[in-house]
């Protein structure tokens, strides 16, 4: 089946090829299974603001989006000990039953969350149990990732590399897609009320069928040949961890994949799906059934530029093309979120350019709260800036001393004073006097325009294939085949799980604390532009190198 086509290195196979056929069954087999795996690690996702109320205490809409979203970024925050654990383990006992044991963890976990009682059935046990189950899929996808890129790339040859590990690169936007298409079919099937109270817990339960046939698919794998090659001579490293991250010059180009590309990746994938996702349905305030809508008619449209991409990094270069990515994200993710307002709530978009709300507080009483808990303190000021937020609504904040009052101004009118914030005195007077200055609270669909909401989201998720489409043949040509495993997944998963799987919640808390619904970008930007700066100047493109067993 796989045949030698050219070696070197006293005999190491530089180039595995095999038959189309079996190259095929290699990429496909490889990429249903980490679909399944993405579709259920976003499953939460997309189901952050349901678990906000499920799981996290009622009162304050952006303290317990916070709190979903912190929970959700453990998940990240674990990926890269799953990546040291299971990459140690896919570099000395292979490929093949590693994939097995990552997919029967994150199968199983999110086949539990689906059985979870809900806060209001067990108090701080239900958090706590959903965090124990998110970690256990983080460490589980911390595993995958690394090994799907390594088999396929160590069955490719190096002139289409970027092409055919970009095919795997669609997993995760086909994860993601698959998860909308499943939510959306249980909320039309079902009431808005039932799908709050038992509904969402469907697309979790049916993840049992997806893991079945996962596990199937994979069976039916043989080792990759290339591991297989030097495990028979006895050259598979004994110390990957090691070898790894402690010896020049692997450690030096982990941690170059790392800040010159996988972080700058992370922030722009997240931001040009999920962010754009919770952009609309939270802040512009889309019905879910048209923010959906927009979100799947982009991801299918943009399906070929992972392709496109991955194909002109065999061409180009694979540091050309993601940098390329980064550096044009960067520059238009302002332009791109503003016409994006426009395009879809442009009565909050003029109501904002002509009103100006205004909040006096003393800054020693607001706080930014970012992992909130049992701990948590909310002020008058706190639970103020919480209501204009979860409403979309920009506002300026003005310091005032300990014996001011402080007070939410709309339109110069009569000011609000926030002490003593109750939800049914404070807040309707605020929302009488932003009414009374025009503010929409819902986005009408009838001025929503859909080609351009489609077009904005299908550049942003082409921003994403730039950056994505090429990162797996580049860090698998930067390690060597003893380590390989181990050295993708760590700075992958820490540019995914840490600087980009943060990014919903550092975006989300910098919007509350500072009032302008566009300041979370800034976070990805700096990212992103970080990654231009150190790829730019220390990242060697890596195109045309061959997969040999020696740095």
């Amino acid at each position: 089946m796989v045949q030698v086509i050219r070696t070197r290195h006293q005999g190491v196979p530089d180039i595995i090829h095999i038959r189309p056929k079996e190259l095929r069954k290699v990429t496909f087999a490889s990429s249903i299974g980490t679909v399944f795996e993405w579709y259920d690690f976003f499953l939460y996702a997309t189901l952050a603001p349901f678990f906000a109320f499920l799981f996290f205490p009622p009162g304050n809409e952006t303290a317990a989006l916070l709190a979903a979203f912190a929970t959700y970024a453990a998940g990240f925050i674990v990926r890269p000990f799953g990546a040291i654990l299971f990459g140690r383990f896919g570099d000395t006992v292979g490929r093949k039953y590693v994939f097995l044991v990552t997919i029967l963890l994150m199968g199983g976990a999110t086949f539990a969350v689906g059985l979870l009682p809900t806060f209001e059935q067990v108090g701080w046990l239900a958090p706590a149990l959903l965090v124990t189950l998110r970690i256990t899929q983080g460490l589980a996808l911390g595993g995958e990732y690394g090994g799907a890129a390594t088999y396929v790339a160590e069955h490719t040859v190096s002139e289409h590399r970027g092409y055919v590990t970009s095919l795997i690169q669609t997993t995760a936007s086909g994860g993601f897609l698959l998860s909308l298409i499943v939510i959306l079919l249980c909320r039309l099937a079902i009431s808005e009320e039932d799908f709050a109270q038992w509904g969402w817990r469907i697309p979790f339960l049916l993840s049992l069928v997806l893991l079945i046939l996962s596990i199937y698919i994979r069976l039916s794998l043989s080792e990759s040949p290339l591991f297989q090659y030097i495990k028979s001579r006895g050259q598979a490293s004994k110390r990957p961890l090691f070898d790894a991250f402690f010896r020049y010059p692997n450690n030096k180009n982990a941690l170059l994949a790392l800040l010159g590309a996988a972080a700058g990746q992370g922030v722009i994938w997240y931001t040009g799906q999920f962010y754009a996702l919770f952009f609309l349905q939270i802040t512009m305030k889309v019905d879910y059934l048209i923010a959906y809508g927009i979100m799947i008619s982009a991801l299918l449209i943009s399906v070929p530029l992972f392709l496109f991409f991955g194909w002109l990094s065999d061409r180009i270069g694979r540091k050309q093309v993601i940098l390329a990515g980064c550096l044009l994200a960067a520059m238009t993710y302002f332009p791109l979120f503003q016409m994006l307002a426009q395009a879809v709530n442009p009565d909050l978009v003029a109501f904002q350019e002509r009103t100006e709300v205004t909040l006096r507080a003393n800054p020693d009483n607001c706080q930014l709260h970012v992992f909130v808990g049992p701990w948590s303190n909310f002020t008058d000021c706190d639970q103020a800036r919480d209501f204009l937020t979860d409403r979309g609504v920009s506002f300026n904040i003005v310091n005032v001393g300990p014996e001011a009052a402080q007070t939410i101004t709309v339109a110069g009118g009569e000011p609000i004073p926030i002490e003593n914030w109750q939800r049914g005195t404070n807040g309707e007077a605020v929302l009488s006097a932003l009414r009374e200055a025009g503010f929409p609270e819902r986005a009408d669909p009838r001025d929503i325009n859909l080609p351009l909401a489609v077009f904005i989201i299908v550049v942003m998720i082409g921003y994403v294939a730039m950056v994505y489409a090429p990162i797996a043949a580049l860090l698998v040509e930067m390690f060597p085949t003893q380590i390989r495993y181990t050295s993708v997944s760590l700075p992958y998963h820490i540019g995914n799980g840490w600087f980009g799987g943060m990014l919903p919640l550092i975006s989300t808390a910098a919007v509350a604390a500072t009032g302008n619904i566009y300041y979370g970008l800034w976070y990805p930007i700096i990212i992103a532009v970080m990654s231009i700066v150190i790829g730019g100047l220390f990242l060697r493109d890596t195109r045309g190198r061959e997969l040999t067993e020696t740095s």
